[in-house]
């Protein structure tokens, strides 16, 4: 496809296959990603959005505020559209239904998050959510209220398979699932885990495809050794040699003295 994908290309693979989506956190890990085939970014909005944009200008990208940006609907509105203006496809927003409604009726494409909301789990803990009647039919509720809001997709994070099916098939919005297997409308992760870079140990739901921090170890390790021969070789004065410089004659030098 040679334009950017919209939600409307989105939300008519539902029910026919999955997606790809992947939090990127660079331009380089965006064109990577892009061209492997991957449909969805998830990214921050911040100085990198528009690199990003730049670096995969047909993949549709799901932008998320820093925590508190968006307060209330005058903020919502105004920093949802900013968000537009600097490459974003679609807001990412686990905040309020009211504020999130309140881009939503402006025409901005917002999604929402179900299931363990890494920003919210201080309520809850890292753990899985939805394995008691309660808390499955609580998130069945909630993306029943996205509904209700306006917002067009949802993240379900760490659901299990069977409420996540079933969530998925009784609903409208795209569901981007993450450890919630292979059920959702899409099958999410985040490029640290994917790569090998995160400083953390790779979830349970996650994958580990490559050793990025392995490999960036070892380029360190030829940094260090290239200056530290760069910086020898300037105390044992083998740098500069003669094929470094530039000569003129004698006779240059004599009568640019007579000049001055």
């Amino acid at each position: 496809m040679t334009r950017a994908l919209t939600v409307a290309d989105l939300r008519a693979l539902k029910g026919k296959r999955q997606f790809l989506t992947m939090h990127v956190d660079s331009p380089a890990e965006a064109a990577a990603a892009a061209e492997a085939g991957i449909e969805m970014f998830t990214c921050e909005v911040d100085e990198q959005l528009p690199r990003i944009r730049k670096a995969a200008p047909t993949v549709f990208i799901q932008a998320a505020h820093v925590q508190g940006a968006i307060h209330d609907e005058s903020s919502a509105i105004r920093e949802g559209f900013r968000a537009l203006d600097l490459g974003a496809s679609c807001i990412y927003f686990a905040g309020s239904l009211r504020l999130l409604e309140a881009m939503a009726k402006e025409g901005i494409p917002v999604s929402g998050h179900v299931g363990l909301v890494p920003r919210w789990a201080t309520w809850t803990n890292f753990r899985s959510i939805g394995k008691t009647p309660e808390e499955a039919a609580s998130i069945y509720r909630r993306v029943k209220d996205y509904e209700q809001a306006g917002a067009w997709a949802v993240e379900m994070e760490v659901v299990p398979v069977a409420i996540a099916e079933w969530i998925t098939r009784s609903t409208p919005l795209i569901t981007l699932g993450m450890g919630c297997g292979a059920v959702c409308d899409s099958q999410y992760l985040f490029s640290c885990d994917v790569l090998g870079t995160g400083t953390s140990r790779v979830p349970r739901h996650g994958k580990q495809y490559a050793d990025l921090a392995a490999e960036e170890a070892r380029l360190q390790e030829l940094r260090v050794k290239a200056f530290r021969a760069f910086a020898n070789d300037v105390r044992d004065r083998k740098y500069p040699e003669t094929r470094h410089e530039v000569h003129v004659g004698e006779e240059v030098l004599a009568a640019a003295k007579t000049l001055v």
